[in-house]
């Protein structure tokens, strides 16, 4: 088999390779944060810092986390057939989301006060990507999360009477006898009492 040669490709990325030709020697310097070797911090093309990390400690980035998994729980509670933690799930997750949203990112002043700026997460520019992303995630969990929980309780006030009936029939053929309760539908052919 041939030897096959990479080609050659530029050693400025490299933090192992010898200095070019010409250069002096440098002490080795730990990289800030995945900047080049000469001290840059990361930013973006606009001049701007590189993407926030995760911060517990901003309201903001908190309230659309919780939105996310509060949206995400609910909706399993309500296909699991618990609609009313789904609904208490489903509502906390559409208001961290929409408060996450809405939210106004608190940035220090010269003095050290907090000072809230206007703009909710539009202020923080591509910084807020993540957290924009995880507010709208939740409010789309909740809202299904509500949407089977709602379903699941309207479903049981339509067919309350032929419930009613089953539970309070003593014998077989007083809960064949609720049968008569259930329209002619899908749904009432699956609850229908087999004899």
């Amino acid at each position: 088999m041939p030897d096959r040669r990479q080609p050659d490709s530029p050693t400025d990325d490299n933090p192992f390779a010898a200095p070019p030709e010409g250069r002096p020697d440098q002490p080795w310097q730990p990289r800030d944060g995945g900047g080049g070797g000469n001290g840059e911090s990361p930013k973006d093309s606009d001049g701007q810092r590189g993407p926030a990390r995760w911060d517990p400690t901003d309201p903001i980035q908190r309230r659309a986390r919780y939105a996310l998994l509060a949206g995400m729980w609910g909706f399993f509670f309500g296909i699991f057939g618990i609609p009313s933690v789904g609904l208490l799930l489903g509502a906390l997750a559409l208001y961290w989301g929409i408060s996450a949203l809405r939210g106004k990112p608190v940035r220090a002043t010269a003095d050290g006060a907090p000072a809230a700026s206007a703009g909710g997460l539009d202020a923080l520019g591509p910084a807020a990507r993540p957290q924009r992303t995880a507010a709208v995630s939740g409010l789309v969990t909740a809202s299904l999360a509500i949407l089977l929980a709602m379903s699941s309780y309207a479903l049981q006030l339509a067919y309350k009477d032929f419930y009613v009936c089953r539970d309070d029939a003593l014998t077989k053929s007083a809960e064949l006898q609720c049968n008569t309760l259930l329209p002619n539908n899908l749904v009432g052919d699956v609850l229908k009492v087999r004899p």
